[in-house]
């Protein structure tokens, strides 16, 4: 991938980030469960809640190639430690969009700074690829929104100080999902209750520790009808944007995957020369050889696929057949290292001592995240047929 100096320069930075700050800690840190407080303050410093901000509201104004490479560093570390980042680069990404200029100028130079970080709500219990069957209704009162329903995984839901939240505006509009409105939903951080809004304790999971992920219940909670994103000229079109978005969270997806497959690579090769069976390291063995080989050679394609993603979503154009499948075919290849590489370790890869055990945790939120791998493959045929009809 040909990189500007600036790029080479921000991956290095956050490469040394990684490899000094958060790969030591982070499997202690995700036994415990416990939130990366110190990491998230470095991260603030970096400027890296605000990489693709604009320069004008105080970002630093990236593009989405660098967007995804220091997601892709962030991740061969601990993808938990790149969720807390995620949901905020689409929320931002969202403002920027579609916002109107007063949302813009108000929310992104502290977002940019890490003042305020945001949180990202579509899913609903009854309702996860089939966005349009969400029921989270947000009525018109005056100069307010009134809010009730009832959201899933929502990262950072605790946290964050915002939500991009998606709910039914007009629910008898044909096709339904133009009755659907996003808005910018501004709450108290670590707050689990305040009027009209309850955040419970925290869904338990086998991996992505660290990071909260919580339902988020709304009852009457009020927000300002200026919340709606893009103002007036918003309503309706909460679907269209939050599906553009979703582009953007495949990708993002995609990146996280390519990243845990090479720390399971890493981890693989390394165990590998270190190893010794028969006489002679284990990396000597042709099995061995044979598992290294693929793995190195299923991570470059997926690298190849991110990329052309992450272009084709920075050229402005649709990217979702791009981007699906950039996050279907990585997040596969994560799954597959993860396994391959815990049988590289043999009984080892079984320990906590080891890092391929988080790894093999942390893999299969990628194949279910941001749409499943089934639908993923759906999608991508539906776009192939599309393009190639006949």
């Amino acid at each position: 991938m040909e990189l500007t100096s600036e790029q080479r320069d921000m991956i290095g930075l956050v490469r040394k980030f990684v490899d000094a700050e958060v790969a030591p800690q982070a499997s202690e840190l995700d036994h415990r469960d416990q939130f990366p407080t110190e990491m998230v303050e470095q991260l603030k410093q970096m400027g890296l809640f605000g990489l693709v901000i604009p320069e004008e509201y105080g970002g630093l104004g990236q593009d989405l190639v660098t967007y995804a490479l220091v997601i892709k560093e962030l991740s061969r570390g601990w993808i938990s430690l790149s969720g807390v980042v995620n949901t905020h680069f689409m929320a931002a990404w969202m403002i920027q969009q579609y916002g109107t200029e007063e949302q813009r100028r108000r929310l992104l130079p502290r977002m940019a700074t890490g003042e305020l970080r945001a949180a990202y709500s579509m899913t609903e219990p009854h309702a996860g690829s089939d966005v349009q069957a969400i029921t989270t209704r947000a009525r018109r009162d005056g100069a307010e929104y009134v809010i009730d329903g009832r959201k899933m995984w929502a990262t950072n839901g605790l946290r964050a100080d915002l939500v991009m939240l998606l709910a039914v505006t007009d629910p008898n509009a044909r096709p339904r999902h133009r009755g659907m409105t996003a808005f910018v939903v501004e709450k108290r951080a670590g707050a689990h209750e305040q009027p009209g809004l309850l955040v419970p304790p925290q869904l338990k999971k086998l991996g992505y520790k660290g990071v909260e992920s919580t339902e988020l219940v709304f009852d009457g909670f009020r927000t300002p009808a200026s919340s709606v994103l893009g103002g007036e000229t918003g309503l309706g079109q909460g679907f269209a944007y939050f599906m553009s978005a979703v582009e953007l969270g495949r990708v993002n997806v995609a990146a996280r995957a390519v990243g845990l497959a090479t720390a399971a690579f890493e981890a693989g090769v390394k165990y590998a020369q270190q190893r010794e069976a028969f006489g002679r390291p284990i990396s000597n063995h042709q099995l061995i050889q044979q598992k290294i080989a693929q793995m190195g050679t299923k991570i470059r394609a997926a690298e190849l696929l991110l990329e052309d993603a992450a272009r084709k979503k920075a050229s402005g154009g649709r990217a979702d057949l791009e981007a699906g499948m950039a996050k279907y075919f990585a997040t596969e290849t994560a799954h597959w290292c993860t396994v391959e590489s815990m049988r590289i370790h043999g009984g080892y890869g079984y320990s906590q001592e080891f890092v391929i055990e988080r790894l093999y945790r942390d893999a299969p939120l990628l194949i279910l995240g941001e749409g499943t791998n089934e639908i993923q493959q759906l999608l991508i045929a539906r776009r192939l047929l599309e393009r190639d009809a006949i």
